[in-house]
Formats: C-alpha cells, structure tokens, sequence
C-alpha cells in the first residue's frame, strides 16, 4: 500500500547496493515520484551506501538499515548502520570554485547529497550512525 513505511536490512557489501537502491526505487515510484526524481534518489542513495560500505565497518562485517516512509508529501529516507560514527554534516563543502589542486580530496559526494534533498538530518542513537533525507518529489535537475 502505497504511503506504508517499509523497511530493508541487508549486509554493508557491495552486493547489496543493487537491492537496496531497488528497494528505495521502488518505494518512490510507489509514490507516484517521477521517474527524473528517482534517478537522482538513486544517485544519492549511491553515494551514501558506498561510503557506508566503505568506511563504516573497517573491523569486519556490518549491516545497512533503511527505513522509507511517506511523510506530509515528501519522501523520507533512513539509513542506519552501526559503523563508526560518522556525521556527514559536519563535513565543510568543498570550494567548487577552487580548481581541483587547491580543493583537497573528498566532500564532493557529500556536497552532491545535500544539493540533490531538501533536508539531511543526522543523529547517533543507540550505537547506530541514523541520517534521514527528506526528499521532495519534485526534480532538482532541469
């Protein structure tokens, strides 16, 4: 039923990116999100599982929780994993007017992230590294 919070825990590996931007896909779509939308859903969802997989488990395997739900029009999206803490706002945007010797290494995925929603939010609660996006439905992109 359209609008049902649904839920997905598969493990932090690679393997699992597929299935997982499928579950959030899916779940827009469900929405009724146009499909533009949902590519840049994807795109973010892309970035943010690599990192996880990635970097938030260095001393063995972990699992990913993602939690969709309808909320007053806008999608919401949790992603929960009980990595290293790890809180992507706290992360300064990388100076995009800079040319690429002067701007340093990283932030550019994380500055896409935050262009592309509307709102990140991010907590550590009981162990778990949670940053929910709520995402409008309609295209950032022209």
């Amino acid at each position: 039923m359209p609008g049902q919070p649904a839920d997905i825990r598969l493990p932090a590996r690679l393997e699992s990116l597929h299935p997982l931007m499928g579950f959030v896909s899916d779940y827009a779509a469900g929405l009724g999100i146009p499909q533009a939308r949902i590519r840049e859903i994807e795109l973010v969802m892309e970035e943010i599982l690599v990192n996880i997989f990635s970097y938030a488990y260095p001393d063995g395997p972990g699992d990913v929780w993602i939690v969709c739900r309808d909320e007053a029009g806008k999608m919401q999206i949790e992603i929960a994993d009980e990595g290293v803490p790890f809180n992507i706002l706290t992360r300064d945007d990388p100076d995009i007017e800079a040319g690429v010797e002067e701007r340093g290494i990283g932030g550019l995925g994380i500055f896409f992230v935050k262009q592309l929603v509307q709102d990140v939010r991010y907590r550590r609660q009981e162990g778990r590294n949670i940053l929910t996006l709520s995402v409008d439905p309609t295209p950032v992109s022209p």
